[in-house]
């Protein structure tokens, strides 16, 4: 961690106070973060962030706006990611933003903020889980050989992912920003850095349950990516009761199996012995799945405020956002059409 003292003090913004701006003050204080202003336009969530975390709030967009920041978080929803991550990269605020799900204007924004110089962070949580980490560990060091095949699923109820609000009330709920098309970029950004983009995608997305307050999104999305070596199966829901993550990678000379409710990756050997690879987590914050790990997201906070310090450059950037979320336009062409679709990179 590259942050000398003076950095303890930094103005902080954060945009938008509900679940993830939340968490994020709670990353950063936790890290000794305390000089940090909050906005969001509903009235009780700003009281909620001063009294729940003792920290400033405000309504006031020109009253925040109006202030000095040394780093931004933007934690709105996706479909307002756009309007703040620009106003930031033209005030030369460096900026962190939650998982994308919208790709228009992010080529647009990425020149503003290499023009000003700043940091422009977006999300990448998964890639700092500690079996994310080991996962790749173990593909670039060889020990499964020539890649062959890669089988994925994830899913989670879409009414548990807040269960203090009705699904209707937030973006989860909206055909553009629901939850299962949101969840796929947030997956392939952590797969495609382990084992690259595809040469071509078949898929096939829609509605297969009634979801009380989603009546209008698609709950599942399956999808093949050809690889530059092996194919990638991913199948994405919000409909399975029981929270799930569930990775198989095949190779030629061993495999690696994840279950994300066990704290240890297992990897097999050509003679198909198993080897147990332990990893510890810190316990999930009250009112989330086990298995969300807080660990994870506090790390991702600090590889931002390391870019910020001049440490290493943050591992995601807006270009890589803007390929993945091609990726999912290709999944979504390919179903639509019937046809695989093939992407020029």
């Amino acid at each position: 961690m590259n942050i000398n003292f003076w950095k303890i003090d930094m103005r902080i913004g954060i945009i938008g106070l509900g679940s993830m701006g939340k968490r994020r003050a709670r990353n950063l204080k936790s890290l000794g973060f305390n000089n940090i202003i909050g906005f969001d336009n509903r009235i009780d969530r700003c009281d909620e962030f001063k009294n729940s975390l003792s920290l400033g709030a405000t309504c006031s967009w020109e009253e925040f706006a109006s202030s000095s920041f040394d780093a931004m978080i933007i934690s709105v929803p996706p479909d307002v990611h756009l309007k703040y991550m620009n106003w930031s990269a033209e005030k030369a605020i460096p900026f962190f933003v939650e998982a994308s799900v919208l790709k228009d204007g992010l080529k647009e924004c990425d020149s503003i903020a290499k023009a000003n110089h700043i940091v422009a962070a977006p999300s990448c949580t998964l890639r700092f889980h500690p079996a994310v980490i080991k996962i790749k560990q173990i593909f670039l060091e060889g020990r499964i050989g020539k890649l062959c095949n890669i089988n994925y699923c994830t899913g989670q109820y879409l009414p548990d992912w807040h269960i203090y609000e009705a699904v209707s009330e937030y973006y989860v709920s909206k055909k553009e920003t629901g939850g299962a098309r949101e969840i796929v970029p947030f997956e392939l950004t952590w797969m495609l850095d382990i084992w690259g983009f595809p040469k071509s995608v078949i898929g096939v997305f829609g509605k297969t349950m009634e979801i009380n307050g989603a009546e209008e999104i698609d709950d599942t999305y399956a999808a093949i990516l050809i690889l530059n070596e092996g194919i990638l199966t991913i199948t994405v829901d919000v409909v399975s009761r029981q929270a799930v993550r569930r990775l198989i990678v095949n190779g030629s000379e061993g495999q690696i199996q994840w279950d994300w409710s066990n704290n240890y990756i297992s990897y097999f050997n050509k003679k198909a012995e198993e080897e147990r690879i332990t990893f510890n987590v810190k316990k999930a914050q009250q009112g989330y799945n086990e298995n969300i790990t807080e660990e994870m997201y506090e790390a991702e906070m600090v590889k931002y405020l390391d870019a910020i310090g001049g440490g290493e450059v943050f591992p995601n950037n807006l270009i890589f956002d803007y390929k993945i979320l091609s990726v999912l336009e290709a999944i979504e062409n390919s179903s639509q059409t019937g046809k695989s679709q093939n992407i020029d990179w």
